[in-house]
């Protein structure tokens, strides 16, 4: 080995608790900062901000965050994928990255105690990142950094920025700093913006695969449904615009497309990153997105101004997009009250097409932050009497099916559970909602259609409830050989252990 190429590794979270997994978030985010991270992880803090005063729930229940990014280098065309951190950890997201369509392998390069703390892992990672890049036709490669590489200061900035053309790009995911795994996907999106307009400013560049828009474009923020951005164009064609790529890309080429616009429409309103590179672009953005009658006009709106667009022309989009939406509401409309929360970052827009449906929505929980771009969602919510909570945990949403008793409860997965065991018909969020479209005529009576039929199967919950009555309930649970039976002092010497643990860890905090 040659000792003088080792670059040292802070072993601040290894001590004590051999790989450093299981430190803790505070103890894991204070080893990064001592080994070199804090610019990454302070940029991290103001792109991402947490819920200020939230006690335990000051982060909210997701999968790893680095599965965001993990998900946005899959999907594109000619990029490689290498992950540093714990077996365990990689086996997880590889598992979920396939488990959500992945075709394509996921390089791993592991490290032991020795190779972390010595700096030998980034050795083996820049060997790794050669060998990728020597194999195939490739236009970029992604290294993520996990959690424990992270917090040890593994350098990946010090990797070549280009090794025979192909592009290398480091990024640090950890879930101690970046709340979500929505959140991740801009961490990539906006490194790989960055890369692509520095390319831009030293020269030519790639033009797209189908060539060059003959009109200005609109980019669109956030992952989308395929037909929205077809529907969007529809809407913009009046105006003389045509619509973009959306961020994040499939083909690193669209990424050249994406800073070549009229003007950015941060669809999903966390891309804080992406919208900075737009932002250094001199791009104009435009938050929401054309849903539902108010907000379609809004949208409309702002968009042509932001394009400089002559007033009769945005006139005849705005018309011509909104007589088919108010013919569609006319004939249908939602009957009933929905609570509604998950971590996609498109709750907003949903709830308001909900209630221009004409549903009841006291609640709306995400997971991710209120910013600039999202403000004006809010507060129309607000002004119809929505509780919108940013940054919502698991229990804010699940309080909120309780106190709203809603017909249909729409969320993350342990949120249908839940709702099912109440006897309250729901809907998982992200494979039944967003898996859908969102704007215009096709947006709002898809969503009529699936909300209705969901609301519609209440009496079949209460049949089967009335049919199993607490069969499996409660101490029930589960599978049994013999007749269950209670054993609550069992559960009470359960209950004192914990608290009396949670009494120890308290005295250790104090000091």
């Amino acid at each position: 080995m040659d000792t003088g190429r080792i670059i040292p590794i802070q072993s601040t979270a290894l001590e004590g608790d051999g790989m450093g997994c299981h430190a803790g978030g505070e103890t894991l985010l204070a080893a990064a900062k001592a080994a070199g991270k804090s610019e990454t992880l302070a940029q991290y803090a103001l792109d991402y901000p947490r819920q200020q005063d939230a006690g335990p729930h000051d982060q909210p229940q997701s999968m790893c965050p680095a599965f965001g990014s993990l998900r946005v280098g899959l999907r594109m065309r000619r990029t490689a994928t290498i992950l540093s951190g714990s077996a365990c950890c990689v086996y997880g997201l590889t598992f979920t990255s396939h488990f959500y369509g992945a075709r394509r392998s996921v390089g791993y390069v592991p490290f032991n105690s020795e190779t972390l703390v010595t700096g030998k892992l980034f050795e083996d990672i820049r060997d790794a990142v050669h060998a990728q890049a020597a194999e195939g036709e490739l236009d970029a490669i992604v290294v993520i950094n996990l959690c424990v590489p992270t917090a040890s200061g593994v350098p990946l900035q010090l990797l070549p920025k280009e090794i025979n053309g192909v592009r290398v790009i480091g990024i640090d995911v950890p879930g101690f700093g970046v709340p979500t795994h929505a959140e991740a996907k801009d961490v990539l999106a906006g490194a790989m913006l960055r890369y692509a307009r520095q390319e831009i400013q030293n020269g030519p560049v790639a033009a797209p695969r189908g060539g060059r828009q003959d009109r200005p474009t609109i980019t669109l923020l956030g992952e989308m449904f395929p037909a929205d951005p077809v529907i969007i164009g529809q809407m913009l064609a009046p105006m003389g615009l045509a619509v973009g790529p959306s961020v994040p890309t499939r083909e690193w080429r669209e990424l050249y497309a994406a800073l070549d616009c009229a003007a950015v429409a941060a669809i999903h309103p966390f891309y804080t990153a992406s919208i900075r590179e737009f932002e250094a672009a001199g791009r104009s953005i435009v938050g929401s997105a054309p849903v539902g009658l108010e907000g379609t006009q809004e949208w409309l709106q702002k968009i042509g101004e932001a394009c400089n667009i002559a007033p009769d022309l945005i006139a005849k989009s705005r018309n011509d997009a909104l007589h088919g939406l108010r013919d569609m509401l006319s004939r249908q409309s939602i009957k009933g009250r929905i609570t509604l929360s998950g971590y996609e970052g498109s709750e907003l827009l949903v709830a308001r097409l909900l209630i221009e449906c004409g549903a009841e929505v006291p609640y709306v929980g995400s997971a991710c932050p209120a910013t600039p771009w999202n403000a004006l969602d809010a507060e129309w919510l607000r002004a119809k009497g929505v509780e919108v909570q940013f940054r919502a945990s698991l229990e804010q949403d699940m309080a909120a099916v309780h106190a709203f008793k809603p017909d249909l409860a729409v969320g993350t997965t342990p949120i249908v559970q839940k709702a099912k065991q109440l006897c309250i018909p729901s809907l998982y969020f992200t494979n039944l909602i967003s898996a859908r479209p969102l704007m215009g005529v096709a947006g709002a009576g898809s969503l009529v259609q699936v909300v209705q039929a969901a609301i519609g199967n209440k009496a079949r919950f209460d049949a089967m409830k009335s049919f199993f009555g607490d069969t499996g309930a409660g101490h029930a649970a589960g599978v049994w050989e013999g007749v269950p039976k209670d054993r609550p002092e069992f559960k009470a010497e359960t209950r004192r252990q914990l608290e009396k643990l949670m009494k120890k860890r308290k005295a250790e905090e104090m000091g």
